[in-house]
């Protein structure tokens, strides 16, 4: 309410306007300069290999949008089979730090911030070397930063042939691709040579009040390397091991306690399961009380590090990387922090400053996949939409000798239109679908 009382009082007072340095941008306040385009045109001088980098930016374009159409679709097959108990809510929909519970409000907006700014960035390099203009560069503000932008000359835009507006439509896409792989190699690296899990086992997120786990003085950030004699390396290990014990019957569990600096080994008299789960097919499972981390400590570094190397497959390991936040495992802080200890280059460093890096490092990689493929969908206004724009107009101009260039881009701009509703269409469907 306050910013909107602001920016009202602005407008009034003529401070907003269209070709003011504060103009509106839907809700959000562009702060405009002209400061900063004399950097622009520097770096857009390499005309060659702008124009290069522009071209392979039209081609992953191309890909990335294949791919999240597909993935749309798919989600749509799914969520037909999904109750409406389990359907996502709009919050876990929209990639907004403070609105989407699994992104974290701190790392989330610095790593919005600084994606969208070089996103942009990108933009007007690549225009300027096509030719195109830069009237201005500025803040996009709205309550809080919520990213930058660099606004071209549509004059410029309009009047360059089709394959140079693509290659600056595609140059926000190909920035945050090739920023959030920098990213992911950095961490992936300093991971690999200076993080190390304290044991080969099972990693403890949580313990039952009042369970054997409790009473054997186990907590969060403990590491459970054998039951019963029994190495417990995964998860599934640790849960056969557990399956195997009666309740009543005392058995030795093996664990690294990071309080404690080293491997413990405690008796703990296990208890019925069903006292827990109230089902009479538990009454002879023997119950521990911990909550598990939904990877080991060992596989949380190995995804870190290079999660195509997955135990399951390259695809399951991209997919567990994705979805470390869902889980809980990212940012890496707390009792998870204490399954691991610095060593190699990293060692002697404070502990807790080095994951803030490492966690910043990971959601700069994490919200740049996101910016590039959610931009590359074929949806106006994002670049996606200017693209499949230009694409149709392309094709139709294979066929239709006869058009000219106006009845061209006509068509080009019908289709974004189509393609458009149709991606709303399976956005809502992920909602409404679980429902019907």
């Amino acid at each position: 309410m306050a910013y909107a009382i602001v920016v009202y009082a602005l407008w009034k007072a003529g401070w907003i306007g269209k070709e003011r340095t504060l103009s509106l941008f839907g809700p959000a306040v562009m702060i405009k300069t002209r400061r900063g385009r004399d950097f622009i045109d520097r770096v857009g001088r390499r005309v060659r290999a702008w124009s290069i980098a522009g071209d392979v930016a039209i081609l992953l374009s191309v890909v990335a949008m294949g791919a999240m159409v597909i993935l749309l679709i798919i989600d749509a097959i799914v969520s037909v089979h999904t109750s409406a108990a389990s359907a996502p809510t709009v919050q876990e929909a929209l990639g907004i730090p403070g609105l989407n519970p699994f992104i974290p409000i701190g790392y989330g907006i610095v790593a919005l911030v600084v994606g969208v700014a070089l996103h942009e960035l990108f933009h007007g390099f690549v225009a300027r070397s096509q030719k195109i203009g830069v009237k201005s560069l500025g803040i996009l503000w709205c309550v809080i930063p919520i990213g930058a932008f660099v606004e071209q000359d549509d004059a410029d835009m309009e009047a360059a042939n089709r394959r140079r507006r693509d290659r600056v439509a595609a140059a926000g896409i190909l920035a945050n691709f090739v920023i959030g792989m920098v990213c992911f190699l950095v961490m992936s690296g300093l991971v690999a040579s200076s993080v190390a899990p304290n044991a080969n086992g099972a990693g403890v997120v949580g313990v039952l009040g009042g369970t054997p786990a409790q009473t054997a003085g186990m907590g969060a950030g403990d590491i459970i390397v054998m039951v019963n004699h029994t190495a417990t390396t995964t998860n599934a290990e640790l849960q056969s091991a557990l399956e195997a014990t009666a309740p009543n019957t005392t058995i030795p569990i093996e664990y690294y306690s990071p309080s404690l600096g080293g491997l413990v080994t405690r008796n703990v008299t296990l208890v019925a399961e069903s006292t827990y789960t109230h089902e009479a097919a538990d009454t002879h499972k023997g119950f521990l009380g911990v909550s598990l981390s939904f990877l080991t400590p060992t596989q949380l570094a190995a995804t870190f590090v290079n999660p195509l190397t997955s135990s399951s497959s390259p695809l399951t390991g991209g997919i567990d990387w994705l979805v470390l936040p869902i889980a809980g495992l990212q940012p890496i802080s707390g009792g998870s922090q204490s399954f691991f200890h610095l060593t190699g280059p990293l060692a002697g460093t404070n502990a807790d400053a080095t994951w803030i890096g490492l966690n910043l490092l990971y959601w700069f990689a994490w919200m740049n996949f996101l910016l590039g493929a959610s931009n590359a969908l074929p949806l106006i206004p994002l670049d996606g939409g200017l693209l499949v724009r230009d694409y149709a107009a392309s094709v139709a101009a294979r066929f239709k000798r006869g058009w000219n260039n106006p009845r061209l881009d006509q068509f080009g701009a019908s289709v974004a239109v189509v393609s458009s509703l149709a991606i709303v269409l399976l956005i809502l469907w992920l909602f409404v679908g679980p429902h019907l």
